[in-house]
């Protein structure tokens, strides 16, 4: 069957019908009632029972939902000879649709209608809430028919049967301009209601199919949020997949990972969209009545971001339907995952919002699990730190001292002016070596919460951090005013972009010597002005086929400020060594 039909789907491991007494009752008898019309058909109607017969198998073929959709209308319009034919899903409330498929309609014809109806007048609300079958010769003579909007194509003649699909109503079968301009018969009514109750035992499976497939899509997004999380790669990275898997599942314009600001609102840290640049640092002020819902531990549902009164960031204006989710934990609220879709999109459903919030619900276990892991290991590496900061002190400065006292003596008693003058260099030497001891190690006792605010402070410390592993203090140039006019999203990935780069010349490079500047006088090729970070080493280069995934991580970060990332030749002989160069728009 299925290199007949190439929508047809096999279902997922597990799947298979529920074992419900009340379902299987009502599917038996709306079998039974296909039987039952099949053999009463009119001597008038029997030729096209072949014909019947193949469109009820037609739509029992396949699992995928939307494409069963299509089938159906496609089937029926052949089946009673119409130029048109459509589905109106019936929302959850049943007040409205919430979703509307059709066929005969070109592409460029409903793209100039624009919104699809929603079902709230004119006939299709009238079916709406009187679920019977309805056939019109002229459908604008109908007292209750309101009009078409613009573009829409002139129709007539219509017909019109409820979808059930295990005794509920799922929708309506709308069909309109007979095939010769002709009235729809008695026959095609019949006909109609047939396939009709052969489309919503199909619908009913693909529904259950969907519904399957859905879970298992969310299962293993939240496998594959929790594995980031945990492997003890960077935090922001890790928010990143968050925002990434969120997206993907939710079938949303963007994945969006909010965090507690300082104001006791909630910023934008992680985005997934096709442009996330304007989006990231964005602050959702604490006035907003859903940063307080949010914080709060409860789930934000929006129709339209764009109209609701709610949604009071410029963002909001270009979404629809949202879900706004906490990230909470063991009573702990971490954050905040948004999966807005683009204006006009179809509404979430109750599974994808309970899916959704479920997954949400696992992304913040993780984070509280990757939090403590990072905690432990900040541990480990603070100890460390204090350890190594004890030997410098106690051990390496007193012997340097002890050395320089020596070299001193043994100065005095010498009557050669040319020892005397090396010896005072090397005492030289030895008391810039203790001070740049004293400032490692200085750097080494210095806890986060001490570290000042300025940007060049924390390019300093962290070259000083790094001295100590490199056996050498990198040597360091800073152009423009960096602390005033860099941001604190662009100095934070700075930082991080200089990390990373120092770490990599300590680990691959086997570098003797490295100059980092940072310049705040840069401007990109679109003139925009920036900031640029250079670490260039005279080490081994970059080997060919090596790994680049930390270069990757650079790159990434400048993009998602707008900003780019590369690396080229070093400061070594000829070339040698590597320059890793990071930039971002001011």
């Amino acid at each position: 069957m299925s290199e007949q039909d190439p929508n047809h789907a096999e279902p997922p491991a597990g799947f298979q019908q529920p074992k419900d007494a009340r379902g299987d009752a009502t599917e038996a008898a709306e079998t039974t009632d296909v039987t039952r019309s099949l053999r009463g058909l009119p001597a008038g109607l029997t030729a096209r029972v072949p014909r019947l017969l193949e469109a009820m198998r037609s739509v029992g073929t396949g699992l995928e939902l939307h494409s069963t959709l299509d089938r159906i209308c496609e089937t029926a319009a052949e089946l009673a000879h119409a130029r048109y034919a459509a589905i109106g899903v019936v929302d959850q409330e049943g007040q409205g649709l919430s979703d509307f498929v059709t066929f005969g309609v070109p592409e460029p014809v409903a793209h100039e209608i624009g919104r699809r109806p929603d079902g709230h007048r004119g006939l299709l609300g009238a079916l709406l809430h009187n679920p019977h079958p309805l056939r019109l010769a002229d459908l604008t003579a109908d007292p209750r028919f309101a009009g078409f909007p613009r573009g829409h194509p002139l129709m007539r003649t219509f017909l019109g049967v409820p979808i059930r699909v295990r005794g509920e109503i799922f929708g309506n079968l709308y069909l309109a301009e007979k095939d010769g301009g002709g009235e729809f018969s008695d026959y095609d009514l019949h006909l109609v209601r047939v396939l009709a109750t052969e489309a919503g035992i199909a619908i009913g499976n693909a529904r259950l199919y969907e519904a399957a497939r859905q879970r298992e899509r969310w299962i293993d997004g939240s496998v594959a949020v929790t594995t980031a999380l945990l492997s003890g790669g960077d935090a922001d990275d890790a928010l990143t997949v968050v925002a990434e898997q969120a997206r993907r599942l939710a079938g949303s314009a963007a994945g969006i990972v909010m965090l507690p600001a300082e104001d006791g609102g909630l910023e934008i840290v992680a985005v997934s969209a096709e442009d996330p640049t304007d989006s990231l640092g964005v602050i959702i002020p604490a006035r907003s009545p859903v940063v307080g819902m949010l914080l709060g531990g409860e789930a934000v549902f929006v129709d339209d971001s764009a109209t609701d009164p709610r949604m009071i960031t410029r963002l909001a204006d270009r979404f629809g339907p949202s879900m706004l989710l906490p990230l909470h934990s063991g009573g702990r609220v971490l954050g905040a995952l948004a999966t807005p879709r683009a204006r006009g999109g179809r509404p979430f459903t109750e599974t994808e919002r309970t899916l959704a919030t479920q997954f949400a619900s696992q992304a913040a276990l993780a984070l509280m699990m990757a939090e403590a892991q990072r905690d432990r290991e900040r541990l480990a590496v603070y100890e460390d730190r204090d350890r190594i900061a004890r030997d410098l002190h106690d051990l390496v400065i007193q012997r340097l001292f002890a050395t320089g006292m020596m070299l001193e003596s043994a100065q005095r008693r010498s009557d050669v002016p040319d020892v005397q003058t090396g010896v005072g260099r090397a005492v030289d030497e030895l008391d810039v070596t203790i001070q740049e001891i004293r400032t490692a190690i200085f750097a080494l006792q210095q806890e986060p919460a001490e570290a000042p605010s300025g940007l060049c402070t924390r390019v300093l410390r962290e070259i000083n951090m790094a001295a100590v592993p490199l056996g050498f203090k990198p040597s360091h140039r800073f152009l423009g005013a960096v602390d005033s006019v860099v941001g604190e999203l662009t100095g934070k990935n700075l930082i991080a972009a200089l990390r990373e780069a120092l770490s990599n010349a300590f680990r691959h490079a086997g570098a003797a010597r490295i100059e980092v500047v940072v310049d705040a006088t840069a401007t990109l090729e679109d003139g925009r002005e920036a900031v640029r970070l250079s670490v260039a080493d005279d080490g081994v280069g970059m080997p060919e086929g090596g790994r680049r995934s930390g270069l990757r991580n650079l790159a990434r970060r400048a993009e998602s400020l707008g900003g780019a990332s590369w690396f080229g030749p070093g400061i070594g002989e000829d070339g040698g060594g590597t320059t890793v160069v990071w930039q971002a728009p001011l």
